[in-house]
C-alpha cells in the first residue's frame, strides 16, 4: 500500500485512527502491529510472512538474552543488561543468530541473482563455460533493507544494555512493522522506540502538527518530485545528444530523489505524531552543504548515523591509524552503496562518496574551508550530480554515457526528442519551487510566523494571532488538495526507495 494511493488516504487510515483512538491504550500497540502486516501485505502477502518469520526470530532472541544473562525478570519492565553483565559466549551466538538472520534474508532475496551473474560472467570470462550458476529472479520484498537494518538495531541494543528487551510479542511486531516508516525509512532505532513503545502523549496540537508534517510531504512528492521524474526519466530514457539535455536530467533526478525521499520522510514522521510517536529527522537540506562531509550529515541521516554506529565505529572509526581510517570510511561507503541496490552502479556511487570523504580528509577539506562559500557549494553540488548518474542510470554503460554528454561530448546519433521540449510552465514552476524547497526558507518563514504569531499573543492581539495560524491551516490545506486532485488525475506512482 503507498501513502499517495486513494485507498491508503481515505480508507486505511482514517479507519486505524478512529479505532487507535476509540481503543485502551495497551490494545493500541497490537492494532498498530496487525494493521501493519494489513499495510506491508496488502500487494503480496508472501512479504508479510517473510516479515513475520525475521520478527518472530529477532524477539525470542531478545528474550533468550535477557534469560542468558541471568538477571531477574519478575514482573513490571524488563531489566536492562548492563555493563556490569558479563557477554558470555552463548550471548554472543544469539546475537549472532539474530543478525545472520536478518542478513541472510536480505542477502537472499537482493543479492542472490546479482551474486549468480557475476560468477557466470566470471567463469565465462575464464572460459568455463556459461550459465555455471543458475540465476534465480526472486521478487524483492519492498522496503526490505530498511526493515532489516530497523530489526537489528533491536537484537544489537539489547546485547549493548542500551535497550530493555520486549516482554510482549505484540509490541515487538508494532516496533518492528509499524506502517509509517516501514518500508522507506526513517530507520528508526529500538533504543530511541522502547520508551514511546511504552508510554506517549497524545495531544490535538501534536495531531495537528502530524496533519500539517503528511501534507507537506505529500505536497513535496506529488507536486515537485513527480513533475522532475519526468524530466529526468526523458534524459535518462533517450540517451542525451546535446549537453543541455544530460544536464537537465541530472538536475532534474537530483530534486526528484530529493523530494520524493525528503517526501517520505516527512510524511512517516507525521503520521507517526498522528499515533503519538516522535521519529527523528531524516532530512536537513543537504543541497546547501559546501562539503561531502556535510552533505551526508544532512541526507538519509538515520542511514548514515547507523552505519557510523553500528558499522564505522565497531571497525575502529578515526581512533586506529590514519589508513585504517580512510579503509573504514570506504568500506561503509561500499557497503552503504551495495545496500541500496544490487548492482555495480550502486557500489560505484558509494565508492565514489566514499573517496571523496577520504580525499577531503586528505587535504582537500581544509582547502575548502580557506576557499570561497559560493565556489565550495558549486563543488559539493557538482560532485552530487555526478554521483546521481551512477545512481540513477540502468547500466554502468548509461551512466558513462550520461557524463559524456554533461562533459561535452554528446552521442553520436541525436535523440528523438529533447528534455527542452518538456519544460512547459508547469514544470518550470515545479523547478523554480524545487530550488527554493530545497533551501531552508521554508523553515525560516515558519520560525517567523511562529515569532509574530508569540508577539501578537505578548500584544494581545488574538486577531493577528488567529489570522497567522489560520494562513498557515489554509496554505497547508491547499498543498493537500493539490496532492489529492493529482492523484486522482495520474497514474501509480510509488516512491523511488520503495525498491530499496
Amino acid at each position: 500500500m503507498v501513502f499517495s494511493s486513494q485507498i491508503f488516504l481515505f480508507y486505511f487510515l482514517p479507519l486505524v485512527l478512529a479505532l487507535y483512538y476509540a481503543l485502551p491504550f495497551r490494545a493500541r500497540t497490537a492494532l498498530i502491529a496487525i494493521s501493519s502486516y494489513v499495510f506491508y501485505g496488502w500487494a503480496n502477502p508472501i512479504w508479510a510472512v517473510i516479515m513475520f518469520f525475521g520478527c518472530s526470530v529477532d524477539y525470542v532472541c531478545g528474550r533468550l538474552l535477557l534469560r542468558l544473562s541471568g538477571l531477574p525478570d519478575e514482573g513490571g519492565l524488563p531489566p536492562v543488561i548492563g555493563p556490569e553483565v558479563p557477554r558470555t559466549r552463548a550471548m554472543k551466538t544469539v546475537l549472532v543468530v539474530s543478525i545472520v538472520t536478518n542478513l541472510g534474508l536480505l542477502a537472499v532475496f537482493k543479492y542472490t541473482g546479482f551474486v549468480a551473474e557475476n560468477v557466470n560472467a566470471m567463469a565465462a570470462f575464464m572460459g568455463l563455460g556459461d550459465g555455471l550458476v543458475p540465476v534465480l529472479h526472486l521478487a524483492l520484498p519492498v522496503g526490505i533493507s530498511f526493515y532489516t537494518f530497523k530489526a537489528m538495531s533491536y537484537a544489537i541494543d539489547v546485547y549493548r544494555g542500551d535497550a530493555r528487551p520486549m516482554r510482549r510479542f505484540a509490541d515487538y511486531m508494532c516496533f518492528e512493522a509499524f506502517f509509517p516508516d516501514l518500508v522507506a525509512g526513517p530507520i528508526i532505532r529500538y533504543a530511541s522506540m522502547e520508551e514511546q513503545m511504552r508510554a506517549r502523549q497524545h495531544t490535538l496540537e501534536k495531531f495537528a502538527r502530524g496533519v500539517a508534517f503528511f501534507a507537506l510531504g505529500m505536497g513535496k512528492k506529488i507536486l515537485l518530485a513527480n513533475p522532475m521524474g519526468h524530466i529526468a526519466d526523458t534524459a535518462f530514457a533517450a540517451g542525451p545528444a546535446h549537453p543541455s539535455d544530460a544536464w537537465f536530467g541530472v538536475i532534474g533526478y537530483a530534486f526528484q530523489i530529493y523530494f520524493d525521499f525528503s517526501g517520505y520522510s516527512d510524511m512517516a514522521i507525521g503520521l507517526g505524531r498522528m499515533f503519538g510517536f516522535r521519529f527523528p529527522e531524516n532530512f536537513r537540506w543537504p543541497y546547501i552543504s559546501d562539503s561531502v562531509q556535510e552533505f551526508w550529515r544532512r541526507w538519509h541521516i538515520s542511514l548514515s548515523s547507523w552505519f557510523r554506529d553500528y558499522l564505522y565505529i565497531p571497525l575502529g572509526g578515526n581512533r586506529l591509524s590514519t589508513a585504517r581510517t580512510y579503509t573504514n570510511l570506504v568500506l561503509v561507503f561500499f557497503l552503504c552503496g551495495l545496500w541500496h541496490g544490487a548492482s555495480w552502479t550502486f557500489v560505484i556511487w558509494g565508492l565514489y562518496h566514499g573517496a571523496f570523504l577520504v580525499i577531503e580528509r586528505v587535504g582537500l577539506g581544509s582547502l575548502l574551508k580557506r576557499t570561497w562559500r559560493p565556489l565550495r557549494h558549486v563543488y559539493l553540488l557538482l560532485v552530487t550530480m555526478v554521483g546521481w548518474v551512477f545512481f540513477r542510470a540502468d547500466t554502468l554503460g548509461g551512466a558513462l554515457a550520461m557524463l559524456s554528454a554533461m562533459a561535452g561530448h554528446p552521442a553520436s546519433m541525436p535523440a528523438p526528442f529533447a528534455v527542452q521540449w518538456y519544460l512547459t510552465p508547469p514544470l518550470l514552476i515545479a523547478l523554480i519551487a524545487g530550488c527554493i524547497g530545497s533551501c531552508p526558507a521554508g523553515q525560516r518563514l515558519n520560525a517567523w510566523l511562529e515569532q509574530q504569531q508569540s508577539r501578537s499573543k505578548r500584544a494581545a492581539r488574538p486577531g493577528l494571532t488567529q489570522g497567522l495560524a489560520l494562513a498557515s491551516v489554509v496554505a497547508m490545506a491547499v498543498v493537500l488538495v493539490l496532492s489529492i486532485a493529482q492523484i486522482a488525475a495520474r497514474t501509480y506512482n510509488p516512491f523511488i526507495y520503495f525498491r530499496f
